[in-house]
């Protein structure tokens, strides 16, 4: 790794709609601030780059320590952080993650934050390259048409060989 590089990796291996933010804002920031950004999507980080993002959902039960406040009514209850005082077996009843995911959206939506597809669109404009795994394609039978235009298809050496350049690597 050369510290004069000016270089930055990501590896995207989750693909739910809280996960999809990171690699999406880091790649924004990196590629304003002059970066060269490149993206290695594998695993659920394919999902990222899929046409359709309507599927992506959030998973409290995945993540024990998510704040659960409410994106509605008085300051007192948006206030209460209500993730501690849910048991987890509650996220296996149906419609459970409907409801996180819709929550979670509104929050955004609240805090003027792009959404993923706007994020992700940002990044393409401004010349973010970003690389699908095609091994990972393979094992989840996802054919190229899927996907958005721009991107490259490739494998993990080719991910490597950008990463030996780069300045910054990260795992997301």
């Amino acid at each position: 790794m050369t510290s004069d590089s000016n270089e930055m990796t990501l590896i995207a291996s989750k693909g739910t709609l809280d996960w999809a933010y990171p690699p999406f804002i880091l790649a924004s920031t990196g590629i304003a601030m002059g970066k060269e950004v490149t993206v290695f999507c594998t695993f659920y980080g394919l999902n990222l780059l899929l046409k359709d993002l309507s599927h992506l959902r959030i998973s409290p039960q995945g993540n024990p320590d998510m704040p659960m406040k409410m994106p509605f009514g008085p300051k007192w209850f948006q206030s209460i952080d209500f993730g501690p005082k849910i048991p987890n077996i509650i996220w296996n009843i149906p419609g459970f993650e409907l409801f996180a995911t819709k929550m979670m959206k509104k929050t955004f939506q609240n805090n003027g934050m792009a959404t993923i597809e706007e994020l992700r669109s940002i990044c393409v404009e401004m010349g973010v390259k970003f690389i699908a795994c095609e091994m990972t394609m393979g094992m989840f039978g996802f054919s190229r048409d899927e996907f958005i235009e721009g991107i490259e298809f490739a494998g993990a050496a080719t991910y490597l060989d950008v990463a030996q350049k780069s300045s910054q690597d990260l795992f997301i």
